[in-house]
């Protein structure tokens, strides 16, 4: 099941932005889209100032997991890293947005009593707070372990909507001195009878999938790539599957079942 994106794309008013750490928060009106399910995207570029300048960049629309959508609002997270973020970070109220979505497919709700456990790295964080939230709605009560560079990127932790949420950094400067796949392990040690749910860097995910397997503890991941359309016709964000064949993530992820995976693509 998904919810499906209407046809074309829309142009939507910027609502208000904030800074939160390392990252920010862009809030976009929405009243004529659909509700979006946690873990679909949306094909994000600025109504103006976009494919412009001596280069062109940024040129092709970037795909961004939402992180919020509350009474046809619509929220974003980005870190400014390159030049499609760059120029979405420079927005605010009285600008507009191009946006394409809901796309792709969600996550699915754990079965067989399981518990949801969240896994994310990084600008993992906005699919894992949506999802925290449906989950909480539903009378799921989500535990989070999170895993930033720094303090300045860890403040993005407070994006979390519900549930119980421990942090891990890099250079320890705040909670857990290493990686958050420390943190699903000590999880998984107190109670592996749980579903878990993970968003965040290639690398991360990879570990991620390789740790459940090893304790034959299902997983969903959310898989990040590069995409052009968002509805699977430039083929750019194919993955390759253990059993063989590739799938798109725009239209048959960007939530994907680990054990699909051979290994988790770098792209």
């Amino acid at each position: 099941m998904r919810t499906l994106a209407p046809l074309g794309r829309r142009r939507v008013a910027v609502r208000g932005a904030a800074d939160v750490g390392a990252y920010r928060v862009l809030h976009a009106a929405d009243p004529e889209g659909p509700l979006p399910q946690a873990g679909q995207f949306y094909m994000l570029a600025a109504a103006e100032g976009w494919g412009a300048g001596a280069d062109e960049r940024p040129y092709l629309p970037r795909a961004f997991s939402f992180l919020d959508a509350t009474d046809g609002r619509l929220s974003f997270m980005l870190e400014d890293v390159g030049p499609g973020t760059h120029r979405l970070a420079q927005l605010g109220p009285g600008d507009e947005l191009w946006l394409t979505g809901p796309l792709g497919l969600g996550f699915r709700a754990p079965d067989d009593g399981r518990r949801a456990l969240l896994a994310g790295g990084g600008v993992g964080v906005p699919p894992l707070s949506a999802w925290a939230r449906e989950l909480t709605r539903d009378g799921c009560d989500p535990t989070a372990v999170l895993g930033f560079r720094d303090a300045h990127h860890a403040a993005g932790a407070a994006l979390m909507a519900d549930g119980d949420v421990t942090v891990a950094t890099d250079d320890g400067s705040v909670g857990h001195h290493g990686l958050v796949t420390d943190l699903l392990a000590a999880a998984l040690d107190e109670d592996d009878h749980a579903v878990v749910y993970a968003c965040g860097p290639p690398g991360m995910l990879e570990a991620v999938r390789a740790l459940c397997a090893a304790r034959d503890v299902p997983a969903q991941l959310a898989l990040e790539a590069g995409m052009a359309c968002g509805f699977g016709a430039c083929y750019g964000c194919v993955v390759p599957l253990a059993e063989g064949g590739y799938v798109r993530l725009c239209v048959d992820g960007p939530v994907l079942d680990a054990d699909r995976l051979g290994h988790v693509p770098v792209h």
